[in-house]
């Protein structure tokens, strides 16, 4: 499947995009936030391999695209849009990219295509997203989205030795059409 934007081309996964995800999310800043400190080819493939998997659902239930650059083909890094049954009204979305693409309007721009299949076609009604607190540039990314604060979860995540706060976002499905209709 392939979707695409003003700038950007949305597609599903293939096996040999392991290498071009394991070379951003070796990045230090892209771990930062990440409960991984570190990534190897071993993990990148088993992450790679999970949407692979996801393309064989039928029906399809989580939809997760490589983010590329339609010039040259780059991956720059992936976004999606899932939900957990066939019959669920509502569904979450959830972005990464190479923070050498960082502020740019990269993660805006594919979140917005996410949002806009979840809602046209896969008929969700309510979507969701999370990201840590301290992340305020993925939090600015759902924002823009018109996504609204749900709550803040304290000391809801643990790892690299700390507690982390997560901030929940959610749009439903006629806040979203009346947003698109400006």
């Amino acid at each position: 499947m392939i979707l695409t934007t003003e700038r950007l081309l949305l597609r599903d996964f293939v096996e040999s995009d392991w290498e071009a995800v394991l070379a951003y999310q070796q990045d230090p800043l892209y771990l930062r936030y990440n409960e991984w400190t570190s990534r190897t080819a071993e993990d990148v493939r088993e992450f790679i391999q999970m949407f692979l998997d996801h393309q064989k659902q039928d029906p399809r239930l989580k939809f997760q695209f490589a983010i590329t650059l339609p010039s040259t083909g780059q991956l720059i890094g992936n976004c999606g849009v899932r939900r957990e049954t066939a019959d669920a009204p509502e569904g979450d979305i959830g972005y990464e990219l190479d923070p050498a693409h960082w502020g740019k309007g990269y993660a805006t721009e594919a979140a917005r295509t996410m949002l806009h299949f979840g809602f046209s076609q896969m008929k969700l009604s309510r979507v969701s997203a999370w990201c840590v607190a301290e992340n305020r540039g993925s939090a600015r990314v759902l924002e823009k989205l018109g996504m609204r604060l749900n709550g803040q979860l304290r000391n809801h995540l643990y790892y690299k030795g700390r507690w982390w706060d997560t901030r929940v976002y959610v749009i439903l499905f006629d806040e979203w059409k009346r947003g698109n209709l400006t």
